[in-house]
């Protein structure tokens, strides 16, 4: 028992309020994040839509979310973390009300777009914030405890609305909208902001050539690529999983049941992860992550029952485990402070692309080369992700060590200069993505 509390004080012990505030309302949000996790069911059988339109409807959110991601980013470091992400949540939750009352397929779409652009645009404000008050020291710990919260919001949530949906899908876009603007709320009340501005930063907040200075850091890019072919991997559990899992005759309540098993392995031991990759190397964590994620995608090839598609829903989660705090630490050490908004943006634009694409892209595949191309294709590209981390790595963690040791200028915490956003304008993101 003694071993026990001591482990949940190294674990939990030491951390800012500001990250625990920022904690509870992902923890809340994510317990009412319903919609993502049976829009394709939503679409399929609710709106009759075939598999590549449902498609074509989350490669619109995608889409959404690659613009507002990017105009997030340059928020969040223009005008401020808190505005930014005050204005996603209540803008995401307006956008969930009126995409459940949406019925032709072009509404349905421009509704998922315009979600898709609110919820996405919060991501890089709040990586940027978790970066701004959490030392480096107690990062890796810090986006674990996170990565635990949406995992238990997720957990829960793909179990309950299951059952929600049977009582109406419109349930489900409504509880959505609630807690997002409960979440919204805990920022208004209890979230200062924290951005800074160096002495080098313009009167404006924006560094000169952020945009240059991104693209030429191939590094950086070189990363990112490798978390987008990852991303068009992972996103085949919201699109077409739960679209195989219907036709092999289970219910959209057993497909909640089996994707609910990725949160609850993550809630019972995710926050042990550190510990056991704690001094190894990166690379080599994030290649084996890779290739675990593949051959759990790539079982589903063969799955035709529940407990077959419940199998490969706890081997890719494995892998999704080892990936999440290297991943997140790794970010955090390759953004330049005055352009960390930019950085996560450019980051998250990832998830976004891959948002747009793998729908569209797993929806043709699946119906042009058939269902086992498609889950094996997936386990290809978990392969060549592995072989790009262990050539790319040595790299990347000489450029972190090249950031931690560089230089930096006096910086100033500045209040943010731009009024609060008025209830009517805000909101914050309900992301398609768990990362």
């Amino acid at each position: 028992m003694r071993a026990m509390r001591g482990w949940f004080r190294d674990t939990t012990g030491g951390l800012p309020k500001t990250f625990w505030y920022l904690w509870t309302g992902t923890l809340i949000n994510r317990l009412g994040s319903f919609v993502l996790v049976f829009l394709a069911i939503y679409l399929t059988q609710e709106r009759g839509f075939s598999a590549s339109q449902a498609g074509l409807v989350l490669g619109a959110w995608g889409v959404g979310g690659a613009v507002g991601t990017t105009a997030g980013g340059t928020l969040t470091d223009r005008w401020g973390r808190r505005p930014t992400l005050l204005a996603s949540h209540l803008g995401a939750a307006t956008m969930m009300l009126a995409l459940g009352f949406a019925r032709d397929l072009w509404t349905v779409a421009a509704g998922a777009l315009l979600l898709g652009l609110f919820a996405e645009a919060a991501r890089p404000a709040f990586g940027a914030m978790m970066i701004d008050v959490v030392p480096e020291r107690d990062r890796l710990r810090a986006f674990s405890l996170n990565y635990w919260a949406i995992n238990l919001g997720f957990a829960c949530a793909a179990v309950l609305a299951g059952f929600a949906a049977q009582a109406g899908y419109l349930l489900l876009f409504v509880v959505n909208a609630a807690t997002t603007v409960v979440t919204a709320l805990i920022i208004f009340v209890k979230v200062k902001e924290t951005r800074t501005i160096t002495v080098s930063t313009r009167s404006t907040g924006a560094p000169a050539g952020a945009l240059r200075t991104i693209l030429a850091d191939r590094v950086y890019l070189g990363f990112v690529t490798l978390n987008l072919l990852g991303a068009l991997v992972f996103l085949q559990h919201i699109s077409m999983l739960p679209i195989a899992m219907a036709d092999s005759g289970l219910s959209p309540a057993m497909y909640g049941s089996v994707i609910a098993l990725n949160g609850i392995l993550i809630v019972a031991g995710q926050l042990f992860v550190p510990r056991l990759i704690r001094g190894r190397s990166r690379s080599h964590v994030l290649a084996l992550a890779s290739v675990v994620v593949g051959v759990g995608f790539g079982l589903t090839a063969f799955a035709d029952v529940a407990w077959f598609y419940g199998l490969t829903v706890l081997i890719w989660t494995l892998g999704e485990m080892l990936n999440s705090p290297s991943n997140a630490t790794l970010i955090a050490e390759l953004s330049p402070g005055e352009l960390r908004g930019r950085y996560q943006g450019v980051f998250s634009l990832s998830w976004q692309l891959a948002g747009a694409i793998a729908p569209i892209l797993g929806g043709l595949v699946r119906e042009q080369a058939g269902n086992a191309t498609l889950w094996l294709g997936c386990a290809v590209i978990g392969a060549v992700m592995a072989v790009g981390h262990l050539i790319s790595g040595p790299a990347r963690e000489r450029r972190a060590l090249e950031l931690r040791t560089a230089g930096t200028a006096p910086v100033v915490t500045v209040q943010s200069p731009a009024p609060q956003p008025a209830a009517p304008q805000a909101a914050e993101p309900v992301a398609p993505t768990r990362s």
